[in-house]
This record gives C-alpha cells, structure tokens and sequence, in this order.
C-alpha cells in the first residue's frame, strides 16, 4: 500500500490548499506567509536556465508581500518573482516541493525529496516586467522526517 507515499501526498494537500487560499482575491491573511523549499534538479520544476543554474540542488522561496500571478493547479503552481530586480517566472510541482513553513504560526511540513529528473529542460521564457520577492535558500543538508511524530499513539 505504501502508506508512506499516501501520507506525503496528502501533506503535500496541505501545501496546495495553502497556496489555493493565497491566490483567492483576499489573498493571505494577517501576517500569514510562505517558506517553500523545492528540489531544483525534480522533474517538472521549470523556470529561467540563469536562476536555476544558480541553484542546482535546492531553492527556497518566499511568498509574502510581492508575488504575482500566483497559479496553483492540481499537480504544481506557477509564480512569479523578482530575483536580481527582473521578475522570473517558476512552476513547481508539488512533487519538488520538501519543506513548507509558515513562521507567522511556526507550520512546518517536511517531505522526502524527489528523484532528480534525467537531463530535463527546465527553461522558461523571460516574464514581463513585473514585482516580486524571493528569498534563495543557501544549500543545506536533506533532513528526511518521520511520519510517526504526526500519527496519534
């Protein structure tokens, strides 16, 4: 049954649900924003070669004052942000995504990492002109977590 894989996807829910909420025309409430760590090298993450270069293991961004066209779909969303003051659009799977965190409520989710995707083209076409903020995570270590702690005893 693999009831590992079925809990990570039903995390992963989570995460989309989140975001889904973001992008509704209220937006994100009160001081409520994102931490969104994604493997860079997953199959289906695609965005501008020059960025992605720049991160070839890991990336993390941040969602809070200045995104655009936030697109949550069923299996991967689409932002855009400002890296180096041009806007750069990404498009994430859930799939690639290994950390989600919230720090206005200390929400944290971690997720086993994905397989790497087999020499994929991964570039997008230069964005428009447009505002955005982003946070890159330096590189750090996978830190792979149990289920259990989440599981009542």
């Amino acid at each position: 049954m693999n009831y590992e894989a079925l809990a990570q996807d039903a995390l992963r829910g989570v995460a989309k649900a989140a975001l889904k909420r973001a992008a509704a025309p209220e937006g994100l409430p009160g001081s409520h924003h994102f931490y969104i760590t994604f493997k860079t090298d997953a199959a289906g993450v695609s965005g501008p070669n020059d960025l992605l270069s720049k991160y070839p293991d890991e990336m993390t961004i941040v969602l809070q004052h200045q995104y655009w066209d936030l697109a949550p779909g069923e299996t991967f969303f689409s932002v855009t942000l400002q890296f180096g003051g041009q806007p750069k659009r990404l498009s994430i799977p859930y799939a690639a995504v290994t950390r989600f965190y919230d720090p206005s409520v200390q929400f944290l989710l971690q997720f086993e990492a994905p397989p790497a995707a087999p020499g994929e083209a991964k570039a997008l076409p230069a964005a428009a002109p447009d505002k955005a903020d982003a946070a890159p995570a330096k590189p750090a270590e996978a830190t792979i977590v149990s289920l259990d702690q989440f599981r009542k005893k």
